[in-house]
């Protein structure tokens, strides 16, 4: 495919705008994915093993959620080193493992899969490149059908493995989420590329600030891995991401005025959460970005508890108090790690383009990095 401009973030940016197409001819092949796993169907796996690195290790952060939710199996992730540098591989006779890489090229995970296949589990490849060695190495293979990602930075590839994780999870148990919602997918993404309120607003004050933190939880825990990595590779600052409950457990104490925190906040078991933390956030001086996708305004009060420091409380119904908030359509929380994934990708390149940065081709990074 050819390059569709020379500006810089031009190929970011095409890359970005294919997401709804790509979901859409994923969608399409659901079947096969219930062929590729049909020795499931009626005696689940012990366990599932996901091994991974880079931005597939985040999408597989995701990958465990919904696993795990549809089986009541446990999902776990490979020790890569354990394996590979250590020769001391687990013992998964009768596991599923699932080994993802964009590329299928990335040594580490190729020999990784090579092991596992050794032990007697069933290996499945996610990767976008059908003739790769990872492929190669599998008993079964679920092709992204992304097409070429020109840029560097992962973007359309990310997302059609959340969607590829998704309908894992489908095939083999009862997912959170119904078959209608995600067959609605491509359309929300349709939505977040054509309007995402306060994008402006929230990339000028990223690109101004220092070192910003990603924060979510559940489902959206993943995207926040994602989110900050992506504001690592496209603009050169540094930013974290962090579960909403770790991020309590100390590095909340590091947020001081001025810091950006980005709050992936869903509409279902970890919303209060995420406000609950956005207003600590704000008590503490920070900026909160909020990314929300339900239709509840981030709102902050205070409140002196019986101890007497003033604590802060969040709520969904009195008043909007976040620096500000992109607002996407309302979808399950359990999906929701898919537009979410948009937004923050929009919201990086436009902190890239403002800093004058080409995320294209962000400096020392290759599109495959031959960790072993």
């Amino acid at each position: 495919m050819e390059e569709v401009g020379t500006a810089a973030g031009h190929l970011v940016r095409a890359d970005i705008a294919e997401q709804p197409a790509v979901l859409e001819g994923l969608l399409a092949r659901r079947a096969e994915v219930g062929e590729a796993l049909a020795r499931f169907k009626d005696n689940l796996p012990p366990g599932v093993l996901l091994v991974a690195r880079g931005s597939s290790d985040n999408a597989a952060v995701y990958g465990r959620y919904a696993l795990e939710a549809a089986t009541a199996r446990p999902v776990a992730f490979a020790a890569n080193s354990l394996w590979t540098r250590y020769r001391r591989p687990a013992a998964l006779r009768g596991w599923l493992v699932i080994a993802i890489s964009q590329s299928g090229a990335t040594p580490e995970v190729v020999e990784v899969m090579q092991l596992a296949a050794e032990s007697r589990s069933f290996t499945l490849a996610v990767t976008n490149d059908p003739d790769s060695e990872l492929a190669a190495s599998a008993n079964a293979v679920l092709n992204l059908g992304a097409g070429p990602e020109r840029a560097i930075p992962a973007t359309k590839t990310y997302t059609a493995t959340l969607l590829a994780l998704a309908l894992v999870a489908e095939a083999l148990g009862n997912p959170p989420w119904t078959r209608e919602s995600l067959d609605a997918l491509p359309t929300v993404l349709a939505t977040i590329l054509v309007r995402l309120d306060g994008l402006d607003q929230a990339a000028e004050l990223l690109a101004s600030g220092g070192p910003s933190v990603h924060l979510g939880r559940g489902f959206l825990y993943g995207v926040a891995l994602e989110s900050a990595l992506k504001v690592r590779e496209m603009t050169g600052m540094v930013a974290d991401g962090f579960s909403l409950a770790d991020f309590l457990h100390g590095p909340i104490v590091a947020t001081g005025k001025g810091t950006p925190a980005i709050c992936h906040i869903g509409s279902g078991a970890t919303r209060q959460d995420a406000y609950n933390v956005a207003a600590e956030v704000m008590t503490r001086g920070g900026r909160v970005l909020a990314i929300a996708s339900d239709d509840r305004r981030c709102a902050i009060t205070a409140m002196e508890p019986a101890g007497g420091r003033a604590v802060g409380i969040a709520s969904d119904d009195k008043g909007s108090h976040c620096t500000v908030r992109l607002s996407l359509p309302s979808i399950e929380e359990e999906l929701a790690a898919v537009p979410h994934a948009v937004a923050a990708q929009r919201l990086a390149l436009q902190v890239a383009l403002i800093r004058g940065m080409d995320p294209d081709r962000p400096t020392g990074l290759n599109k495959v990095t031959a960790t072993t």
